[in-house]
């Protein structure tokens, strides 16, 4: 009798900064870092309309950049500061690849990798 084995992945996130943690290979293997993701944030700009478009195109950009290190998601916890983790968790809501995707969210300060992978193998063990 084989058993699936889930892909879970954990997200610490702010409005500038991403760290994506994902199982190793097998469901036995711990989490790993899978990546380090940066918004580079809207430039300074003289019409606050165009500000704001830009800001828009550059949190989606933020987005896929972290979804790509995501494939076929089951089970994601997605943890931070400020409101960015509401609006990821739409995003992928709104993604027909991530729309069964199981998801979850709490606030966190800054952790850093270690602290990320022990965070998620706590959440999902």
């Amino acid at each position: 009798m084989s058993t699936q084995i889930k892909k879970q992945f954990g997200v610490w996130m702010d409005g500038q900064h991403a760290t994506i943690a994902g199982r190793a290979a097998t469901e036995g293997d711990g989490f790993v870092i899978l990546g380090h993701v940066k918004n580079e944030g809207a430039a300074n700009n003289s019409s606050e309309n165009a500000a704001n478009n830009q800001e828009i195109a550059l949190t989606q950009k933020f987005f896929k950049q972290i979804a790509a290190h995501m494939q076929n998601v089951d089970e994601l916890h997605v943890t931070g500061t400020g409101q960015v983790q509401e609006q990821f968790i739409h995003y992928l809501a709104e993604t027909p690849q991530y729309k069964n995707t199981k998801t979850s969210e709490s606030t966190s300060n800054k952790m850093g990798d270690e602290q990320l992978l022990t965070f998620v193998g706590k959440h999902f063990g």
